[in-house]
C-alpha cells in the first residue's frame, strides 16, 4: 500500500503490472495479497485520507481557540478543514479527472475501502462532541456521521456526480445546518 500511495502522490497513474514490478513480485501474487486494482487504490486512499484527517484533528487540537465555550463544534471545523484538504489534494483532483468513473466508484462505494472508513473517522468525531458537550443527538451518531459524509461527496465530487464544480463553502453551510438542528443546537 505504501507503493502505490508514493504512485498516487507522484501523480503518476496506478498500473497494478507496474505496481507489482516495482515490489518484485508477479501480477498474480499482487492480486491475491491486495485484490484488483479498485481494491488497491481504495485502501491507498484511504489510508491517505486517514492521515489526512488524523494531521487535521492533531493541529485543530494544538490551536488555543479549540474547545473555548460557545465556539464551533470540533467536529464541524475538523470536517470542514477536511474537505477543503482533499478538493485541493493534487493526487485525488488528477485521479478524479483523469478516471472520474473508477475515482467515484472507489470514493463513495458504501462496501468499499474509502468511505466506511471516513463514515467511521466522522462518526468518531461527532462522538466526541456529543461526549464533550453533552447533546442528545435526534438521531443515531452513525447516522449522521453516514449523512455527513454523503452530503460532503455530493459537493465535493460535484464536478463528476453533476457536472457542477464543487462548492465546498455551500457544503459547509448546508453540513453546519444539519449537524446544529440534529443536536438541537443554533448556529453561532
Amino acid at each position: 500500500m505504501r507503493a502505490a500511495t508514493r504512485t498516487l502522490l507522484s501523480g503518476r497513474r496506478l498500473d497494478t503490472g507496474a505496481l507489482a514490478a516495482e515490489l518484485g513480485i508477479a501480477r498474480a501474487t499482487l492480486f491475491r495479497r491486495a485484490g484488483n486494482r479498485d481494491a488497491i487504490l481504495g485502501e491507498a486512499l484511504a489510508s491517505m485520507g486517514a492521515r489526512t484527517l488524523a494531521a487535521i484533528e492533531r493541529d485543530h487540537d494544538a490551536r488555543p481557540s479549540s474547545g473555548e465555550p460557545g465556539g464551533r463544534l470540533r467536529s464541524l471545523a475538523v470536517s470542514e478543514d477536511f474537505r477543503f484538504a482533499l478538493g485541493t489534494a493534487p493526487a485525488l483532483r488528477l485521479l478524479i479527472d483523469e478516471e472520474p468513473a473508477t475515482a467515484i466508484r472507489v470514493l463513495t462505494d458504501p462496501q468499499g475501502r474509502v468511505q466506511p472508513r471516513v463514515v467511521e473517522g466522522y462518526t468518531a468525531l461527532l462522538q466526541r462532541d456529543v461526549d464533550e458537550h453533552g447533546l442528545l443527538p435526534k438521531v443515531p451518531v452513525p447516522l449522521l456521521a453516514l449523512a455527513v459524509v454523503r452530503l460532503g461527496e455530493s459537493f465535493l465530487y460535484s464536478d463528476v456526480l453533476a457536472s457542477r464544480a464543487p462548492d465546498l463553502k455551500a457544503a459547509t453551510t448546508v453540513i453546519d445546518a444539519l449537524v446544529l438542528s440534529v443536536f438541537g443546537l443554533e448556529a453561532a
